[in-house]
């Protein structure tokens, strides 16, 4: 299904994620990256790190964060919504 562009196929798309597996993913990712500091492998933990600012689950989960944190309805620096 290619979405056309219009709200609702939208929210129907965002309403359609699993949340438990992008979690999973960004965890897994995670662990990966403080085992790899813990062995003190440097150039691992680059890589991995690239690999989770890069991921599209960790994209999404800072997406719903941002979209459900109560400070949404504050005005930033630029003085709008």
């Amino acid at each position: 299904m290619t979405p056309s562009g219009g709200a609702s196929s939208a929210t129907t798309l965002w309403n359609s994620i699993d949340w438990k597996a992008a979690e999973g993913d960004v965890r897994r990712l995670q662990v990966r990256i403080a085992k790899a500091v813990r062995e003190g492998r440097w150039g691992k933990v680059k890589a991995l790190q690239r690999l989770l600012t890069h991921s599209h689950s960790a994209k999404l989960l800072v997406v719903r964060r941002v979209t459900r944190n109560r400070g949404r309805h504050t005005a930033g620096v630029d003085g709008t919504i």
